[in-house]
Formats: structure tokens, C-alpha cells, sequence
């Protein structure tokens, strides 16, 4: 039976997921977002921060354009795999990682990074506008005026269908173990808030272990976001539609937004 309750917190759920995320992300098709991030990453010339920052999909290919690069995530097993990364890229001068809460940036007062970045609705793990606020206020206090914060928000999740334990994908990990994804999905549209109920069914020889756990994101608009980030002296350069700069508009595949400090 997969899990029925809903985390409270969208960090809930991501250290059970640690083993798992890898294979799943590489049977996931169509985020063709780490050309974007890189070349942001590129264009800034300076030091770069990202919010969430896992097993570091993201994280080598922007730590390799970025001048100096740091990671913040709250799992411990997902920054262990990261950890091992940077050591096998030869990365380790100038990338770092740091186990935190993003509500509360674990940060000296005169540390700064000319970019922070939140990708693949990194935000919309924050369940509550109060931690939305904390978050920003934390991004704020790191970057010089002027530096840049770039968020990717997940526009389809209060229109994805609902369903029951249906397997998602199957098959094998590098350990040589045959993993399935059972998968439910809940809606909770009063609070603007998608629960996927994951069961992964990992079987070695004749023994199979079952790992349950569920992981929650919540809706963000443009303009809900707007608010806040403009409540918190940020400047809104850009909202795009996808990841080559086209114009957004409310159907687009992506919401992309680029925030000045002011």
C-alpha cells in the first residue's frame, strides 16, 4: 500500500527518494533545461548558488561554467552522491556543497553570489507563503545589488490527472537491481497542492524491498510569485516561456523567471 497521508513539508520524502532519483531522471524526457542554467551561469562571470541542488543534475554541468559554485540541499544522501561527483570531475577547488534549509540560508552576512538559482520548480517544494518570504529575504541578503535570481516554476501540476498505483517505469539500476515505480497522484486544489505517492518496488534475486514516501509541490503563478519577489526588492528582467527565450505566456511548457536585487 502506498503512502496516504500529505507531508507537510514539501524537504519530506527526498532522503527516501535519494537512491531512487537518478534512474528516474534518467527516464524522464523533455526538461531541456541544463543548456539554459549553463549559459546563465556563463553570462554572469561570477559565483553561483543553487537551491536544491540533489544529486547535482544540474549542479556539474553550471559548476564546470561558473567561476566558483556552491550547492545547498537538506538531504544528506543526496549530497553524498554530489559530494562523490565534484571528487570524480576533479571539481572539488571550486564547487562546494552545503546540507541546509533554503528557508534559512546557512551563510556568513558578507558572503554573495552573482546568481542564485532555483530550477525545476525548486520553489514550489516551499508549501507556505511565510517560507516563501524567508526563502527570498535569504536569497536577497546573498546577492550584491543588481545580482540575479532565476526560478523555473512547473506550470502543469494542479492539471495533472489524478490516479492509482499506476507503474510509471520499470527496470534496472547500475547495482544490478530491477526496480519498479508505482505511482499515485493526488489533488489537494484548496491548497493548490499535488501529492505523487511513490512506491518503488526493488528486487534483488528473489528478495524484494518496497520503499513508500511521498513527495508535494505547490501551484505558484507569475504573478503570485511576482508579488513576493517584488515585496522583497526584487525586479522582475524577464518571465519566459521555455528554454531558448521565448516570450511566456499562461500556456507556455515552462515559467521561467529572471529577478533583479534592487
Amino acid at each position: 500500500m502506498t503512502v496516504s497521508t500529505t507531508p507537510t513539508q514539501g524537504w519530506q520524502g527526498w532522503d527516501a527518494y535519494a537512491p531512487f532519483y537518478d534512474w528516474e531522471n534518467a527516464r524522464t524526457v523533455g526538461r531541456r533545461d541544463v543548456r539554459f542554467w549553463v549559459d546563465l551561469a556563463g553570462r554572469v562571470q561570477g559565483s553561483v548558488l543553487e537551491l536544491g541542488c540533489g544529486t547535482g543534475r544540474l549542479s556539474l554541468p553550471v559548476a564546470r561554467a561558473s567561476s566558483r559554485f556552491v550547492g545547498v540541499d537538506r538531504s544528506s544522501l543526496m549530497l553524498e552522491k554530489l559530494r562523490i561527483r565534484f571528487k570524480r570531475a576533479r571539481l572539488a577547488g571550486r564547487a562546494s556543497i552545503v546540507r541546509g534549509d533554503i528557508r534559512e540560508l546557512p551563510f556568513r552576512k558578507r558572503t554573495r553570489f552573482s546568481l542564485v538559482m532555483a530550477p525545476y520548480g525548486m520553489m514550489q517544494s516551499i508549501l507556505k507563503d511565510d517560507d516563501i518570504r524567508a526563502t527570498l529575504k535569504g536569497v536577497a541578503a546573498v546577492l550584491p545589488r543588481g545580482g540575479l535570481f532565476g526560478i523555473d516554476l512547473v506550470p502543469e501540476l494542479l492539471r495533472w490527472e489524478e490516479y492509482q498505483r499506476q507503474v510509471s517505469f520499470e527496470g534496472q539500476m547500475e547495482s544490478g537491481r530491477h526496480v519498479t515505480l508505482i505511482e499515485s497522484v493526488r489533488q489537494d486544489r484548496r491548497r493548490q497542492l499535488t501529492i505523487f505517492d511513490q512506491e518503488f518496488l526493488e528486487r534483488f534475486g528473489e528478495r524484494t524491498t518496497r520503499h513508500c514516501f511521498s513527495l508535494v509541490f505547490r501551484t505558484l503563478s507569475v504573478s503570485q510569485l511576482s508579488e513576493h519577489l517584488q515585496s522583497e526588492g526584487f525586479r522582475i528582467d524577464a518571465v519566459l516561456g521555455d528554454y531558448c527565450g521565448t516570450e511566456w505566456s499562461p500556456d507556455a511548457e515552462v515559467w521561467i523567471m529572471l529577478a533583479r536585487k534592487c
